[in-house]
């Protein structure tokens, strides 16, 4: 620990501005951990209703100070409501144009914290030429990996102003130029090691500096795991339960669903299964509707259901549980990676697709779950061959070389000097940048 605190007089003062997401507020805290233990000063801006989620993912000796922001009334938007976990997609919607109004706000408190830098999202398009007019220098802190930046939002992807790509665009990659975007710089959660081909593609597309973070690794949370999980987990073999979890704001169908559980059941290994369902459901009978008739009784005792919020991290670093089952999240894939948990991945959306990409072909680290070409679909028997590869293969291909790439990564991540380099690199380039007027 010794190290992280190697350069405590840094003189940043960086304000934290992620958009009002769970996924993108954790990368930001990481990372707000990470530049406090070297005496970067964080002011980090959020709603109230988050406030005490984000206090408790805080490092014990972090002197980020969050500054709760006011949320603009928007008709549509329940009030009290300001995080997208407990907002259907429309509603989703509407939190932007509740960003969008907190211009002025944003303005005075810049005027007086005064910070060299604004790390924002992407939902907050109008920061940068905000904050060019005090004086304020942005950067736009990319939570997701260079690949999936790279082949999905080079600005050359938008041909016509406003349009997104179509699917049949998303397809192919990106050959041209790009416009230039607002910011000052980019900042990207990633590292040469694992993506050096796709970052130099992103730096060839955009037209200003772009910085590496480096994969930002959490520290293993404070607070122990709850004694009736611990209690639970402890009956099994070191290294054979199956965790299952697509995150809070995914919500898998009646069939996903029923061939989901069908296969971890098949696998005859022990399953912990997190369900997550939206807003105002009720869970009981979505639960009967899908899982086939008897299923929870016939498990009992060796598979668990769980819908809700649950402590993951420390799940996944029990001695228990070898194997990961999610929808290819990357701060999912490191934590995954760090507890030496085996990867099966079920990506269901957008940037996932990549990351499994990366995992599955570039890193060799994981497997994903085989589907339809033609629909997506996907079977309880692909569920089984798939943890199979990874469990069961331990001694023939290609279960013995994903192990092996999975232990490679696994020591490159828990290298402490290698990911203190990390940001003590980002914090020489972000002072050389706070010292220039040109960017």
């Amino acid at each position: 620990m010794e190290a992280e605190k190697s350069s405590p007089n840094s003189c940043l003062h960086v304000v934290m501005f992620p958009f009002f997401a769970f996924g993108h507020i954790s990368p930001f805290v990481q990372l707000s951990n990470k530049l406090s233990s070297h005496g970067v000063k964080i002011s980090f801006f959020s709603v109230p209703a988050n406030v005490n989620r984000i206090r408790s993912m805080l490092n014990d000796a972090s002197t980020t100070q969050i500054i709760p922001l006011t949320l603009p009334h928007v008709e549509g938007l329940p009030p009290g409501v300001e995080s997208t976990a407990e907002l259907n997609p429309n509603q989703s919607e509407l939190l932007k144009v509740a960003l969008d109004l907190m211009q002025p706000q944003i303005k005075t408190l810049l005027s007086q914290l005064k910070p060299q830098f604004v790390l924002f999202d992407f939902a907050q398009g109008w920061l940068p030429k905000l904050a060019y007019e005090l004086g304020i220098k942005t950067m736009l802190y990319s939570v997701f990996i260079a690949l999936a930046t790279a082949f999905a939002i080079v600005p050359v992807r938008l041909t016509e102003p406003g349009r997104s790509p179509t699917v049949e665009e998303m397809k192919k990659p990106p050959p041209g130029f790009p416009q230039t975007s607002g910011c000052s710089v980019i900042l990207a959660k990633t590292c040469n090691e694992m993506e050096a081909p796709y970052i130099n593609y992103f730096k060839s597309q955009f037209k200003k500096p772009v910085l590496l973070v480096g994969p930002v690794v959490p520290e293993p949370p404070p607070d122990h795991l709850e004694e009736k999980w611990a209690k639970w987990l402890d009956k099994f073999e070191a290294h054979s339960v199956i965790y299952c979890s697509f995150g809070s704001e995914t919500f898998l169908t009646d069939d996903q669903i029923k061939e989901l559980a069908l296969g971890l059941d098949m696998t005859g290994l022990p399953f912990f299964l997190i369900l997550n369902f939206p807003v105002n459901v009720d869970v009981s009978a979505e639960l009967k509707r899908a899982l086939p008739q008897g299923f929870l009784e016939r498990v009992e005792g060796k598979g668990i259901i769980h819908t809700g919020w649950v402590q993951q991290q420390q799940i996944l670093a029990h001695k228990s549980v070898g194997c990961y089952l999610c929808h290819a999240g990357f701060s999912s894939v490191i934590e995954a990676i760090v507890n030496d948990c085996q990867l099966v991945m079920l990506p269901q959306k957008s940037d996932q697709f990549l990351n499994s990409k990366l995992v599955h072909g570039d890193l060799e680290a994981g497997v994903e779950v085989d589907r339809r070409d033609e629909d997506g679909f996907f079977g309880k028997e692909d569920i089984k061959s798939a943890v199979e590869t990874v469990m069961f293969n331990i001694n023939k291909e290609p279960g013995k070389s994903i192990r092996a790439n999975q232990k490679k990564w696994k020591e490159f991540l828990l290298n402490k000097d290698t990911q203190n380099n990390f940001i003590k690199t980002l914090i020489e380039e972000m002072e050389a940048i706070a010292g220039t007027s040109s960017i």
